[in-house]
């Protein structure tokens, strides 16, 4: 109902009083307020059950798979830390199952653990020795759950020996919890020192997980790591190679090793030393070359191997270090003893998660039907083969749940804008009535349409439609209401290319987050290069190839990484070249001006003389 219109009361000669407008206002407010009571009321939507796509419906109060064990939330009490029979010794079984549940420990738990752990390490040799049977295993690199696996097919660590070659942390997500003072042996590696934890992501974890107090604890026991072992009296075990300062075992044991390691001298090159790619087929005669893969320390030759070896009668050295495709290497066999000069192993499997590569560790023991080991007891060696085991899924760089859901946000908001301007269809768009209107509406409410030649159109077709050069006349009027009509046309056009493009992206972030931090993983970055999202989802697998692909991606990160002062130095001699290049071009620009005067000048004054 509608109030009556005073005009029309006059038109008609009617008269309404004050009494009659307050009815009709009264019948318009109890319409109104019936409506409203007689309103249907909105579907209750209960928020404890979720209908999936298909229609299935899941509880929200209770774990939708409950095969996966839930993560536990809470820090234990100091009476289910301590074990019950050592009460000043951790429970492993219990801090076992608490880490495989992702739970965490209190700062002063963990700090526990680390002193106990370096009181230890500080009273071995530089140089252990040690009897089969005993389980040599590479890398870890911070694989929790692999490591689990490991001891689960080599036995219980607490009964079964094992020899580390170092590197337990950095590069994956799980390595605070690895340590086992009591019942293993443990090498350095070149990642326990402080420059490569705070370049990679062990630093960062420690953060996240503890505290900055915990990293330096850590730090601390990678000072008191031993730097070799001597297994059985006939391998040497050590994290990386030889080195030209290395003749015998005792030069190993005058190491000072509690300090950060050098980038020069013995202590790095047995922490940073790699065979000859060419090992045992060398086409230098050299024992020892410059290793510029790592940024720093040695290549050794197949015939420095032989020397060292015989002259200290063992049979092999046994090291990690480096990722291999079948998890680990056999070199070339000395010509004395017939066995591999050197042996690499890794046990991190499927590396970083994209190497896909399969683990190996070193055990002379008991034979038992177990894969993915090395076993020596008798002098016989056996190299079976682990696979990876699942874990948790962690975001890249321990990102929020809120971040890693921009892209659906972003893709959610380019879909309603994709929309909007698709209420114009390719016929529409073809309609030049329908141009012409959008034009029109575009400069009533104040907005600016271009004159010029819009870029769909052709230079001849602009040439074959002059303009008058009186704006007034018919004709410059329809030559100008057919541009704007041609660039309302393609500016549509554009924006629904553009904004098309954009979620596509977006689309991909949302889909193919695995894939791109893989791929920045790859290539060693954190901004993709320009076009590398628009390829969609198969072309972002198709950039991710083989193991040996994604080794040769990330041999950066196998160098020596620089130091703050070196990063500063690099800055400022980029900002110098850039100035440098600018002050070039500059100076390139004027000569090239100055040119310009001196022709011109020339032309006129010949055209005077003229």
């Amino acid at each position: 109902m509608s109030l009556p219109n005073s005009n029309d009361n006059l038109a008609t000669g009617d008269t309404f009083t004050d009494a009659s407008i307050t009815s009709a206002r009264d019948a318009q407010a109890n319409a109104a307020l019936r409506v409203l009571q007689n309103k249907k009321p909105l579907p209750e939507i209960d928020f404890t059950i979720h209908t999936m796509d298909d229609g299935t419906t899941a509880s929200t109060l209770e774990r939708y798979n409950k095969d996966v064990m839930a993560p536990a939330v809470t820090v234990p009490t100091n009476d289910v830390f301590f074990s019950k029979e050592f009460p000043d010794r951790p429970d492993i079984v219990f801090l076992k199952e608490h880490f495989f549940r992702e739970g965490r420990l209190t700062e002063e738990q963990a700090i526990y653990i680390l002193q106990k752990a370096t009181d230890i390490l500080r009273k071995e040799p530089t140089l252990l020795e040690v009897d089969a049977p005993i389980t040599v295993c590479g890398d870890i690199h911070g694989q929790y759950y692999d490591l689990m696996k490991l001891f689960e097919v080599g036995g219980n660590p607490e009964t079964t020996r094992y020899l580390f070659l170092g590197d337990y942390v950095d590069r994956g997500y799980f390595s605070i919890e690895i340590w086992y003072p009591d019942s293993v042996f443990l090498l350095r590696g070149n990642h326990e020192c402080r420059h490569l934890t705070d370049y990679f992501t062990f630093k960062t974890e420690c953060r996240h997980k503890y505290s900055e107090t915990v990293y330096d604890a850590c730090t601390e026991s990678f000072c008191a790591l031993p730097l070799a072992a001597v297994m059985n009296k006939q391998f040497l075990c050590v994290h990386g190679g030889l080195s030209p300062e290395l003749s015998t075992l005792d030069d190993l044991r005058r190491i000072n090793r509690f300090r950060e390691p050098p980038t020069h001298g013995i202590m790095g090159d047995l922490l940073w030393a790699d065979p000859l790619e060419e090992f045992g087929q060398e086409k230098t005669s050299e024992y020892f070359v410059h290793n510029h893969v790592r940024g720093c320390s040695y290549f050794f030759s197949y015939h420095a191997a032989c020397a060292f070896l015989e002259k200290n009668n063992l049979l092999s050295i046994i090291r990690a270090h480096e990722a291999q495709d079948a998890g680990y290497r056999m070199y070339r066999k000395t010509r004395t003893t017939g066995f591999p000069s050197v042996m690499t192993i890794f046990s991190a499997p499927n590396y970083l998660d994209m190497y896909n590569n399969k683990g190996k560790s070193f055990m002379p023991a008991l034979v038992h039907d177990f894969t993915a080991i090395l076993k020596y007891e008798n002098n016989v060696m056996n190299i079976r083969q682990f696979n990876a085991s699942p874990h948790p899924y962690w975001l890249p760089n321990f990102m929020d749940v809120f971040t890693w859901s921009l892209p659906f946000v972003g893709e959610k908001t380019s879909d309603m804008l994709l929309a909007i301007l698709n209420t114009c269809s390719k016929d529409e768009l073809d309609d030049d009535d329908l141009v012409l209107n959008i034009t029109d509406d575009a400069e009533n409410i104040g907005s600016s349409s271009p004159t010029h030649v819009p870029e769909a159109a052709t230079p001849e077709s602009a040439a074959a439609t002059p303009v008058a050069s009186n704006p007034a006349s018919p004709e410059a009027e329809s030559t100008e209401v057919l541009l704007r009509k041609e660039a309302s046309k393609s500016r549509i056009r554009q924006k629904i290319l553009a904004v098309g493009r954009i979620s596509r992206v977006f689309s991909v972030l949302r889909t193919e987050s695995e894939s791109v931090s893989e791929l920045k993983d790859l290539m060693g970055t954190t901004k993709l290069p320009y076009g590398y999202l628009a390829l969609g989802a198969e072309g972002l697998r198709r950039a991710i190839h083989s193991f040996e692909d994604a080794k040769r991606c990330d041999i950066e990160n196998e160098r020596l990484p620089p130091t703050k002062e070196e990063k500063e130095k690099e800055e400022k001699d980029k900002i110098m070249k850039a100035i440098d290049e600018a002050q070039h071009t500059s100076q390139s620009r004027l000569e090239e001006l100055e040119a310009i005067k001196v022709a011109e000048g020339s032309d006129v004054h010949g055209i005077e003389n003229h």
